[in-house]
This record gives C-alpha cells, sequence and structure tokens, in this order.
C-alpha cells in the first residue's frame, strides 16, 4: 500500500487519543480476535498496542487449560483477566478456542462444545450488561494464503515461535475448520455481541481496517468523526449469507 505507513501512524495517533479518553471515563473494553491460523492476528495486535499504555493495555493469550482449569467453570479463567476501570483487553484467541480447534481436534466433548455455543451468548451479554464494551472480530484467509504463511513461518528463525503442531493439521483439516467457524459464527453472532469479518489475505489493508473499526466501536465521538469507516470489502458485519457468497474462504 502506498501510503500504508503514514496511515497507519495517523490511525495509531487516534488510538491514543482514545484511550486517554477511556481512562479518563473508566470505560472497560474487551477486544476479542480470532481468525484463521495464519491469519495475522499477532501483527494485527501488535500494531494496536505499539504506543498505547503498558499499564492500561493488555494482551492474553492463554496456554492449554491446567488439569485444575479443566475441572472449572469453562468461562472461569477467561473472567479473571476481564478488565477494570480504563483497561483495555486484548483476547488473542478466547472462549472462542472451545467452538474453533476444540471442536475440530476433539479437545473437549460433542456435549462441552453444545453447552459453549449455548452459553456464550449469554455470558457475553453479562459483559456487555455490566458496561464492558465488546468488540469481536475473525479474521479469515484463504486456504491457498495460509499455506504460504505457515511454510514461511517454519523457514524463518524470527518466526520459530510462531510455529506449534497444530500449524500441521490446519490444512489437513481446512473443511471441518471451516465447518466450525460456521457455526460458531452464525449460533454467536448477536446484538450485543455482534461479530465483524476481515478479510486479511492482505495483511495491511486488514490491520489498518481493523484499527479504524476498534476506533470506530470505543472512541468518543469527536475522536471517531476524524476516522475513515473500514473498507467494507474489507470487514464486514457478519451476516449467514457470508458463509455462501464468497466473503468468507469456504
Amino acid at each position: 500500500m502506498k501510503h500504508y505507513q503514514e496511515d497507519l501512524i495517523a490511525l495509531q495517533c487516534a488510538l491514543v487519543r482514545t484511550q486517554q479518553a477511556l481512562m479518563a471515563s473508566g470505560a472497560r473494553t474487551v477486544l476479542v480476535m480470532e481468525g484463521r491460523d495464519g491469519a495475522g492476528k499477532d501483527g494485527s495486535i501488535k500494531r494496536i498496542i505499539e504506543h498505547l499504555s503498558p499499564r492500561n493495555t493488555r494482551v492474553v493469550a492463554l496456554p492449554k487449560p491446567s488439569d485444575r482449569e479443566t475441572s472449572q467453570w469453562y468461562f472461569q479463567r477467561y473472567a479473571a483477566h476481564l478488565p477494570a476501570a480504563g483497561e483495555l483487553v486484548i483476547f488473542n484467541r478466547s472462549w472462542y478456542n472451545r467452538a474453533g480447534v476444540e471442536t475440530v481436534m476433539g479437545f473437549s466433548t460433542p456435549a462441552q462444545q453444545a453447552e459453549f455455543l449455548r452459553d456464550a451468548p449469554d455470558f457475553e451479554r453479562m459483559l456487555v450488561e455490566s458496561g464492558i464494551t465488546l468488540v469481536k472480530l475473525w479474521l479469515d484467509i484463504s486456504k491457498k494464503e495460509q499455506a504460504e504463511r505457515l511454510d514461511a513461518r517454519r523457514t524463518d528463525p524470527l518466526k520459530a515461535l510462531k510455529v506449534s503442531d497444530l500449524d500441521a493439521v490446519a490444512q489437513k483439516k481446512w473443511k471441518d475448520y471451516s465447518a466450525a467457524r460456521d457455526t460458531m459464527l452464525a449460533r454467536t453472532h448477536t446484538p450485543l455481541g455482534p461479530w465483524h469479518c476481515v478479510r486479511a489475505d492482505h495483511k495491511k489493508p486488514a490491520r489498518l481496517a481493523i484499527i479504524r473499526h476498534l476506533i470506530q466501536r470505543v472512541a468518543p465521538a469527536e475522536i471517531a468523526a476524524k476516522v475513515d469507516q473500514p473498507d467494507p470489502e474489507i470487514l464486514f458485519a457478519f451476516a449467514p449469507e457470508a458463509i455462501t457468497d464468497g466473503r468468507l474462504a469456504p
């Protein structure tokens, strides 16, 4: 993109002003970042938090649950990381693990997965009704693009920490992940917890669209009014027809 760096800096400045306002008002914000393996969640989060306050911004990327955590209420370990006044918490993968990788890989039972799909909208309703602003993003990429990015991870020593055992099955189970995505989006897209989808084959436009969307959702009106809406060809509100009309990778 010709003006990517200039646009990014301008949006990051708007994010800083937004956080100053949210800290002053005591607002609590949760950003859920979900998506395909290799879809660009880490890179997008890096650009969001680059100039924000470390004291008021937290990125939560939880590891495999311990034996003790598996005995708890499923949402319990996520609830422990919810924001206090003036904080932004970004979940780099979230409670939606149960609807994605756990479903595809069999890490939870069908009964647990059905319970999650029933309970997630109620959990999120409670968050929103408590005063938390909830923003949910699904980053989608094509199968070809995913293959190229996963291959790049394996050959780039700077990306060695991104490589996981699950990368090896992401392509093999592509259709299973698509089916899990479709069910998750359809069952958990609600008026209080809507999903927005990002077509992320091209990283830079996707990052700009994500930051624009975040500002539009959480910034005071006087800040949001000076930021363009995200390109609807890149970021759009989920609708069931997106599953079949080509906007989401089959």
